[in-house]
């Protein structure tokens, strides 16, 4: 289970922030949601949160500038991007900029639920962690 991992969502659309915030709290995890990139790189979640489970297309910074911005200042937490736009581009892009998981809106939830499990597994270093 999540051991009370701390996820952080941030997507402008504030009908799939709840949805994920209902999904994630009912899975033992504490969720804080963020409308904006900026909002959540301001904010005191940043150096606890355990995973980033964002949108690639946001106003003013996109879920790729997030994660270089996180990366930039040190930040290691697993990130998960999710887009109603997908495309072998930004599927590629997003790969090969080391996000654990790749979603195209709409997406399962049992999907993107079994990627978090997985990273936080990953990030904790083995099942065991």
């Amino acid at each position: 289970m999540s051991r009370y991992s701390t996820v952080s969502v941030v997507d402008d659309d504030p009908s799939i922030r709840a949805a994920l915030n209902n999904l994630l709290k009912s899975q033992g995890h504490i969720v804080h949601t963020f409308a904006s990139a900026e909002e959540f790189l301001r904010s005191s979640q940043l150096n606890d949160t355990s995973c980033v489970i964002a949108d690639v297309q946001m106003p003013m910074m996109s879920g790729f500038e997030l994660l270089e911005q996180m990366r930039a200042q040190g930040h290691a937490a697993p990130c998960i991007l999710m887009t109603a736009f997908a495309d072998d581009r930004t599927r590629a892009r997003a790969l090969s900029a080391g996000v654990t998981g790749f979603f195209a809106k709409p997406f399962a939830y049992l999907a993107l639920s079994a990627c978090l499990d997985a990273s936080l597994r990953e990030h904790r270093g083995g099942t065991n962690a």
